[in-house]
């Protein structure tokens, strides 16, 4: 009987509880001046109104609710900035309090063990990983020292769609540019090419697609810890979590393991694993923490994955943009062909005599940056965003691409326009907020440098070397331009072009 009472009173004062909890949430919320942002449903928040391509929407909510806009995925309270000032107040005034990654759940066990705190709050090991990035090795003596892999690969791609060109045959460029981009980034990381070595392999190029895609996933896990587990388990997402990282922590490991054993005499030749393994041999610290091959192997996998798509996905969409606007590509190619002459092909040097290509790549940036929204943020203290409270432990989005379509900003901003660049400083290195496809501040990509020099030698031979043609049939508004989502926004539809060797091509 007393059993009997003691259930009935529980269940009649559970309700009144909750009331009470969510009465007190919402009296500290009213305390609070929260940025504005859209209702949020139970448990879910926001997430119903993300869609396929959540730049997309996410730009679409902020043209009503502002540029600083609070939306609630799941229990993730989260901050999205589509303006300049905004930008700036995040990634620079206020770049300390914001300058932590969330720890990911599902997606982040693409991750070693040993980088976790690096994912969590802001502390003194990313720090230290960032700046052996920027000073050893992507600095720009390390840059220029892998020219002749570059220039050894472009030349490879060039004879590869010769050939092409020759029998008359269509080229999928999608695949040419990001073969390119793994060739390069596999020999100055690994020390090789997948393609005619150990790595030739059915599966490779599956490998990076399928990290790419994991990463660019939606992990139940990441947004609802408690019980996503089991979204994640019932749609198969974890086991190909675990097996994404798994492959590739094998091929890591062979990687590492081949540089041990090889004698390289040639100082020129180490690559990022012979450095990497070198500071593992003299003991280099990372804020404490001695170097060893997990953290090896973590820096290879944000090399590696962050490496092979970006440049790719820039050079797809530059063409895209390039074929649907043939004033632009005439312009551009005469450039080329008026500053290298009858050369065989471009070389790095002749890169910085391509004024407009530059242009270029800045229109191209500002319509279809590689990372629509910024990687998440997670702010490790309170602090006022123009006037609003912002909470510790809320994500912050950048949304990039929206900024590069306000027409406050631009004229015409859904127009390619290369020439709204000239005598404009504005400049996508982090510096000038209207263009951030790299981000800025602490968590900038220390990358640029290395992707940008690899995007320009590939686009000013391809434009070199050949005159391209649409197929038979299609007039520039087929171009498809539709967006497919993931880390990096990729062009849904491969381009597929008939390249025609250029008259003044020749083997001077």
């Amino acid at each position: 009987m007393a059993l009997h009472i003691l259930l009935t009173w529980l269940a009649l004062s559970l309700p009144l509880f909750l009331l009470l909890l969510l009465s007190v949430k919402n009296s500290n919320n009213k305390k609070k001046n929260l940025p504005p942002g859209p209702p949020s449903l139970p448990i879910i928040g926001n997430f119903h109104q993300l869609g396929h391509l959540p730049h997309q929407s996410l730009w679409k909510l902020s043209r009503q609710y502002g540029p600083v806009m609070l939306i609630r995925l799941g229990g993730a309270p989260t901050i999205v900035i589509s303006s300049p000032e905004a930008a700036r107040e995040v990634l620079k005034t206020h770049d300390l309090n914001c300058c932590s990654r969330p720890r990911l759940v599902g997606t982040g066990r693409l991750s070693y063990d040993s980088l976790d705190v690096a994912f969590v709050e802001y502390g003194n090991y990313w720090r230290e990983v960032r700046k052996l990035c920027v000073l050893e090795l992507f600095s720009t003596k390390r840059v220029q020292s892998f020219r002749y892999v570059r220039e050894e690969e472009v030349g490879s791609m060039i004879e590869s769609i010769a050939k092409s060109a020759e029998s008359g045959s269509l080229v999928n460029i999608s695949e040419k540019f990001m073969a390119l981009t793994a060739n390069v980034t596999c020999r100055i990381a690994f020390g090789k090419a997948f393609q005619g070595t150990d790595f030739e392999d059915a599966r490779f190029m599956d490998m990076v697609h399928e990290g790419m895609a994991m990463l660019g996933s939606f992990s139940a896990s990441d947004f609802f810890p408690r019980f996503g587990w089991i979204v994640d388990r019932f749609m198969g997402l974890h086991s190909r979590l675990e097996k994404s990282f798994h492959d590739l922590d094998i091929l890591y490991e062979k990687v590492i393991e081949e540089h041990r054993n090889a004698n390289k005499s040639n100082k020129e030749e180490e690559d990022i694993v012979d450095s990497l393994l070198k500071m593992e041999k003299d003991q280099t610290e990372l804020a404490g923490v001695r170097l060893k091959k997990d953290n090896i192997k973590a820096i290879l996998m944000d090399i590696f994955l962050g490496g092979v798509d970006t440049g790719a996905v820039v050079m797809d969409w530059t063409m895209a943009e390039l074929v649907r606007n043939p004033r632009v590509m005439r312009k551009a190619r005469e450039e080329i062909r008026s500053c290298v002459g009858n050369k065989k092909l471009v070389v790095e040097d002749d890169l910085s005599k391509l004024k407009y290509l530059r242009l270029v790549l800045k229109e191209v940036l500002r319509l279809h940056p590689p990372g629509a929204l910024l990687l998440p943020r997670e702010t490790i203290g309170h602090f006022k965003l123009f006037g609003y409270d912002v909470d510790p432990k809320s994500r912050v989005h950048v949304n990039v691409w929206g900024m590069g379509r306000d027409p406050s900003l631009w004229e015409c901003p859904e127009e390619f326009v290369p020439e709204r660049f000239e005598d404009n400083p504005i400049d996508y290195k982090g510096i000038h907020f209207e263009l951030l496809p790299f981000g800025a501040g602490r968590r900038g990509c220390p990358g640029m440098w290395m992707a940008m020099v690899v995007v320009e030698m590939a686009l000013a031979n391809v434009l070199h070397s050949f005159d391209w043609e649409l197929p038979e049939g299609m007039i520039e508004g087929d171009v498809s331009m539709e967006e497919g989502a993931g880390i990096a926004v990729f062009k849904k539809v491969p381009l597929t072009l008939l390249p025609v060797k250029a008259s003044h091509a020749t083997d001077a």
